[in-house]
C-alpha cells in the first residue's frame, strides 16, 4: 500500500469529461523515503498538490479556449495537471513541472487514463535555475502566489524562462500577493490585463478571485499595452 488513499473524479473542462485520481482528501500524508522532507514539502502541505481547486478549474477552463498553436507552453506547480491534460488534448506542445515527489506519477496516471499521451515533466525548483528547460511563449500557473515569498521567485522564474515575445497567465483566488508580481513583471516590460472571476459556484461580485494575464511583446493585446481592474 502506498500509505495514502485516492479517489477517482469527473472532471468537465472546455466540453469535455477528464478523469481524475486525487488523493481522497487533505489528511493523507506519507513520505516514507523522506522525499517530500528532502524537498522542503511539509505534512500540512503534503496533500495540496493532489486536490483539484477552484483556480486550477478556471486555468483549465482558459486553457481550453486560449490560443495555443505553435506556441511552447510552460504550467508552474501543476498539481494534479487539469491544464496540461487539456493543453495535451488539444495537441498543444505543454510542459508541465512541479516539485512534489507524487506530481509526475499522477500526471502520467491521468494523462493514460484519458487515453492521452504522457506529458512532458520537469521536477522545477523555483529558486533553483534549470539552464536545460529554455524558454517559452507561455508560462500558467494556478494559485502558485499562495505565499508572500513566491512573488519574488515567479518573477526571478518569468525572467529565466519567458521568451522576449510571451505570456504569462496566473489564476489567483485573491490572498492578496499579486501585486508585487505585478510589479516585477512591469520591470521586464510586461503589461497586466486583470479580469475578476467567479472560482467557485458560490462566489459574488466582486470577485476575489482573478485571471491575471501579462503579455509582453507582440502578444501584447491589439499590440498595445492595456491595464484593466
Amino acid at each position: 500500500m502506498p500509505g495514502y488513499t485516492t479517489r477517482e473524479l469527473v472532471v468537465r473542462l472546455g466540453g469535455h469529461d477528464y478523469r481524475i485520481r486525487a488523493l481522497s482528501d487533505l489528511q493523507q500524508f506519507a513520505d516514507p523515503h523522506q522525499l517530500a522532507e528532502r524537498a522542503g514539502i511539509s505534512s500540512a502541505l503534503w496533500s495540496l498538490f493532489g486536490q483539484v481547486w477552484p483556480a486550477g478549474r478556471v486555468l483549465a477552463e482558459a486553457m481550453s479556449t486560449h490560443d495555443v498553436v505553435g506556441k511552447r507552453i510552460l504550467e508552474l506547480g501543476c498539481g494534479l495537471g487539469l491544464s496540461s491534460l487539456v493543453l495535451q488534448q488539444r495537441s498543444a506542445d505543454i510542459t508541465a513541472s512541479d516539485h512534489h515527489p507524487l506530481a509526475d506519477p499522477f500526471l502520467r496516471h491521468n494523462a493514460a487514463q484519458n487515453q492521452l499521451a504522457a506529458i512532458g515533466y520537469c521536477d522545477l525548483r523555483w529558486e533553483v535555475p534549470d539552464v536545460a528547460l529554455g524558454r517559452f511563449d507561455l508560462i500558467i500557473g494556478s494559485d502558485i502566489l499562495y505565499e508572500s515569498g513566491h512573488a519574488e521567485l515567479l518573477a526571478a522564474m518569468v525572467q529565466r524562462h519567458a521568451l522576449p515575445d510571451a505570456e504569462v497567465l496566473i489564476t489567483d483566488p485573491g490572498r492578496g500577493n499579486s501585486a508585487p508580481f505585478t510589479r516585477a513583471l512591469a520591470d521586464q516590460g510586461f503589461t497586466v490585463i486583470e479580469l475578476r472571476s467567479r472560482f467557485d459556484a458560490a462566489d459574488v461580485a466582486p470577485f476575489r478571485g482573478r485571471l491575471l494575464s501579462y503579455r509582453r511583446g507582440d502578444v501584447m493585446a491589439n499590440g498595445l499595452p492595456t491595464r484593466i481592474h
